[in-house]
């Protein structure tokens, strides 16, 4: 399967979406809106496939049917996301805010 085409747009959120990433495949099919996550533990990121809500039910919009397929998307999604952050001076969201090392307050 051939992934191309890749694009990733940042956002600046207060959650864990990092990105908006689009990509063609195999040359014929245009997949967008699909979310980049970083993880909780900050080690990497996952992709969420759009949805739309009908009523009270969320319904796939698109998604990968095979695990090979599903594979080939996010390697090449990740490995450019990799790339836009290592060679533009963007920092991650999670990097920026340091959400990951900050002391988490008690009662006492």
């Amino acid at each position: 399967m051939d992934v191309s085409e890749v694009n990733i747009t940042p956002v600046k959120t207060s959650g864990s979406l990092v990105a908006f990433a689009s990509c063609v495949i195999n040359g014929s099919l245009y997949l967008g809106s699909i979310g980049l996550h970083s993880l909780l533990d900050g080690t990497g990121y996952r992709i969420v496939y759009p949805t739309k809500k009908v009523g009270n039910r969320q319904m796939h919009i698109c998604h990968p049917i095979t695990k090979q397929a599903g594979q080939a998307i996010e390697k090449a999604i990740i490995e450019k996301m990799n790339e836009l952050f290592a060679h533009s001076g963007i920092e991650r969201s999670d990097e920026q805010y340091d959400r990951h090392s900050k002391t988490t307050h008690t009662r006492t």
